[in-house]
């Protein structure tokens, strides 16, 4: 989600979706395809689909599945978290948001103990903290998270879903995604700023993509956990709430029988939070069916 925020790409075109042809499998040293995907069925029979995504991805990873290609075009309303992904005045607004005069040096805010880890990262992202004098430490964070990828948002798999599909609804928008990451406690800020730092240096995103593509739910929630175990704020706003102000929308359009595809951040979809627990308790029946 935070490197999809950063900058728009251009739509690379169809991967593997029906209606392209035979998909093409380019040679990988990646393991063979399998992220998770669960069916949803309401009380009264009416069915949807929750699938969990990754926002930037290597240009040899391939993702796609004929069960996902199968699931995808019997469904009829891709749902993602945001729908227009080049939306231009998203880099106005970040912009605008990001700045304020007056900010301590960059490695100053994050604790002592934190700092090489910061210094590392900085470093691999080829930059230092005089880049960020005026920059509020969420957006430094997503900067120089986008630095320091694995992955590229123009291979992210709601782009392609999107590119592909007939009609698409979207949880939030830019403007709200960005508000919420600038209405964070200076505190959560810092947490943020570290928690990419500590990421990079564990080199878990490589871990988190290899858990994600072969289907492993716990590493997933292991994941999401160890990235999130030291800010309860961060968890809050950036997980549990959005999850909890997502389902009833989900839970409608399965209801009124627009059979949703979901495809939002694998982090949402898991654990006794995720969107699928979550409509398990409110008396949907689902079933992971990759």
């Amino acid at each position: 989600m935070i490197a999809s925020l950063l900058k728009s790409f251009v739509i690379a075109g169809s991967l593997w979706l029906s209606g392209c042809g035979e998909p093409f499998v380019p040679e990988s040293d990646w393991p063979e395809a399998s992220p998770p995907l669960w069916e949803v069925t309401s009380p009264a029979g009416d069915v949807g689909w929750v699938f969990g995504t990754v926002h930037a991805l290597p240009d040899d990873l391939y993702w796609g599945t004929p069960l996902i290609d199968e699931t995808f075009e019997r469904s009829g309303v891709l749902v993602v978290e945001v729908a227009n992904l080049d939306d231009p005045a998203g880099m106005g607004l970040f912009a605008d948001l990001s700045e304020t005069p007056g900010l301590p040096p960059l490695l100053e805010r994050v604790e002592p103990s934190q700092r090489p880890a910061l210094r590392n990262l900085l470093e691999e992202a080829d930059m230092t903290g005089t880049d960020f004098g005026r920059v509020e430490s969420w957006a430094a964070a997503m900067m120089l998270s986008g630095e320091v990828r694995t992955g590229d948002p123009a291979n992210g798999v709601d782009r392609v879903l999107i590119h592909n599909a007939k009609d698409v609804i979207g949880l939030e928008s830019f403007g709200f995604q960005l508000g919420m990451f600038d209405k964070l406690s200076v505190a959560a800020q810092s947490d943020l700023l570290y928690g990419v730092a500590r990421s990079h240096q564990a080199n878990s995103d490589q871990e988190m993509l290899l858990a994600w593509l072969t289907g492993d739910e716990d590493a997933l929630a292991d994941h999401v956990n160890n990235s999130l175990e030291f800010s309860p704020e961060l968890r809050r706003v950036l997980l549990t709430e959005r999850n909890g102000r997502w389902v009833p929308r989900i839970a409608e359009l399965i209801d009124t029988g627009r059979k949703p595809f979901v495809a939002v951040g694998a982090g949402h979809v898991i654990g006794d939070a995720g969107v699928v627990a979550l409509l398990e308790q409110r008396g949907y029946a689902t079933r992971r069916i990759q």
